[in-house]
């Protein structure tokens, strides 16, 4: 109970239309201690609410530390990541591009960025705007392959071809932020700028939104900025900042509970701020507009709630009766929920520095059912009870399934050495793995973790960060090395495949001279000869002629095709007198002629 009184002692005062109307006041009398509470429940150092009613801010306030150890208060002008919360914006900008008749939300994106390819050729052709927003590309999330990721934005974007779909286009909602990321760029080309210009002269000089960013790297620039935190076993810890500049258009706007208040002005006044027009109506329709049903539990667990459609950046569903439009927000150490109900008038954004907490959930609906005038439902304790229930839950079916599928007392097929390499998909990029002492590590891009072996060429992620558990499965190639690892980065497809990224030797053109010449097998001559002083090549007669690419001494692989390798027997002066093929299909030798 001493906890929470200290809480309430840190709410910051900010702008509040208490003692202007007495019916507001009472509906908010004992929101403090609410607030003060449910952050005790779930660990949250800081949280800051912005409350909106018609035209006016009636509540801005921030709660606790933006910075725990230095007893930095909160502040409505703290900045927090809000995460997903930037769909809406990116939403609302390509809404107004066509209001302005630059672009339509139902032509091709190949019409503005004719470079836009993912794996499916037809879908590549097809997939608009509007298809971008509303999460119905048939690409699942993917995520890792952004998630700390050292790619840029065009580099992201040009990895998408080599993503797996995980359902028909248009048939499925499937969460997913590159699609967003793609989206920003279309505005981008469309405008000439950068989306972060963009957004920034459309929305948030004319909202007057002065302290929002596009980059915890500014975040951190700022003057009241909050430090990112999660719970660690039970203790709550700082974590590093997550920049996913690459990633914009998804996740990577920062504000305020002041700023953002500004947002929601705009949003339930038919696009206006101050008498200025930042949308059109019609924008603001269609951004609320449902466009794809969004997986839900049938039953509803819970009478307030209902069924959830997803519109351009927007969540759509009813609570107690009253359309909501919502959408949460989660990026390492913060969590954050922007809601408001266009036919009440009213808007709530809540922002916290706890990762992966439900507070802001459970605050948005404590503020709607004050300001509905409804009995006021106990959301805090249910999601509590539901927490301590799943985690259990969880805990136990992982353990089951790992007993279940794992063969006892196997060991693996090569020594820990031959596992390590760095190991490439075309997508993801390289995952990394070294050998020390008797156990493996895995560093993909940054992402680490240490692997136990778990049975036969299978080793599980022990890491409790990234992986979770996660199984790399070593495949043994044709040759008797390892050549490749499978990881399901992706549940809802194919393992992905990362093959082992060779070391390719450089050659000096006097030891390549030592494997020239003809080469017959059985009948059949074949001639290796240097090109372009560097390049050595083998040429099979009725076949192209194929470049070899050194991977060890004496030994090459055939660059363009997958399994064929080569290796020269060489005398006592490293002249080459048999060349060995060894191929998918059986090894042939040949003599030198």
């Amino acid at each position: 109970m001493r906890h929470v009184l200290f809480l309430l002692l840190l709410a910051t005062p900010g702008t509040i239309a208490f003692g202007q109307n007495k019916a507001l006041d009472k509906k908010l009398k004992g929101f403090d201690a609410y607030v003060a509470s449910v952050m005790h429940d779930w660990s949250v150092p800081g949280v800051s609410v912005a409350i909106v009613y018609k035209n006016k801010i009636v509540l801005s306030k921030g709660y606790g530390y933006r910075d725990k150890e230095k007893k930095l208060p909160v502040t409505p002008q703290t900045l927090f990541a809000i995460g997903s919360c930037t769909k809406a914006f990116t939403a609302a900008g390509l809404c107004l591009l066509e209001d302005e008749g630059k672009l339509e939300l139902d032509k091709p994106v190949r019409d503005y960025l004719p470079d836009f390819k993912l794996q499916d050729d037809y879908v590549s052709a097809n997939l608009t705007s509007r298809d971008l927003l509303c999460h119905r590309s048939g690409l699942p999330r993917h995520d890792l392959l952004w998630y700390g990721a050292p790619f840029s934005r065009r580099e992201l974007y040009e990895r998408l071809q080599y993503l797996e779909p995980s359902k028909p286009f248009r048939t499925a909602y499937q969460y997913q932020n590159l699609m967003f990321m793609v989206a920003g760029m279309v505005a981008g080309q469309v405008t000439h700028q950068s989306w972060e210009d963009f957004t920034r002269d459309r929305f948030l000089i004319p909202l007057e939104m002065t302290s929002t960013n596009f980059s915890v790297n500014d975040l951190q620039q700022a003057r009241d900025f909050a430090t990112g935190y999660s719970l660690q076993n039970d203790t709550v810890k700082v974590i590093p900042y997550m920049n996913i500049d690459a990633l914009g258009p998804a996740g990577a706007i920062n504000s305020s509970a002041d700023d953002m208040s500004h947002w929601l002005v705009a949003l339930i006044n038919g696009g206006r701020y101050k008498g200025k027009k930042v949308l059109s109506e019609n924008s603001i329709r269609q951004l609320q507009t449902p466009t794809m049903t969004t997986p839900v539990e049938v039953p509803v667990r819970y009478d307030e709630s209902f069924y959830n459609s997803y519109g351009l950046g927007w969540v759509i569903t009813s609570y107690r009766g009253h359309v909501r439009v919502d959408h949460g927000g989660n990026i390492d150490g913060f969590s954050a929920s922007t809601c408001f109900l266009p036919k009440d008038s009213i808007g709530v954004v809540v922002l916290s520095n706890m990762n992966g907490t439900p507070l802001p959930a459970i605050v948005r609906s404590q503020v709607l059912d004050r300001m509905l005038g409804l009995p006021l439902t106990d959301w805090n304790g249910r999601l509590l009870a539901d927490e301590n229930k799943n985690k259990d839950l969880q805990a136990r079916v992982k353990k089951e399934e790992d007993d279940l599928h794992r063969v006892k007392d196997t060991k693996p097929s090569h020594p820990l050495a031959a596992f390590a390499g760095k190991f490439e998909h075309p997508a993801y990029g390289v995952v990394e793995i070294t050998a020390e002492g008797n156990s493996l590590k895995a560093d993909l891009h940054g992402l680490k973790t240490d692997l136990a072996h778990y049975h036969y060429d299978v080793f599980q992620a022990t890491g409790k960060k990234y992986f979770q558990s996660e199984k790399f499965q070593f495949i043994t190639g044709l040759d008797g090395s390892i050549d490749a690892i499978h990881i399901r980065l992706e549940p809802s497809v194919k393992d992905i495949e990362f093959k082992r990224k060779l070391q390719l030797l450089d050659v000096a053109a006097p030891t390549l001279a030592n494997y020239t010449g003809d080469y017959d097998f059985g009948g059949q001559v074949a001639r290796v000869y240097i090109k372009e002083l560097t390049k050595l090549y083998l040429f099979v007669p009725g076949q192209p002629e194929y470049e070899l690419a050194a991977t060890k001494p004496n030994e090459f692989k055939i660059k363009i095709l997958e399994g064929f390798q080569v290796r020269f027997e060489v005398d006592a002066t490293g002249k080459a007198n048999e060349l060995v093929s060894i191929q998918p299909n059986g090894t042939f030798r040949a003599k030198r002629k």
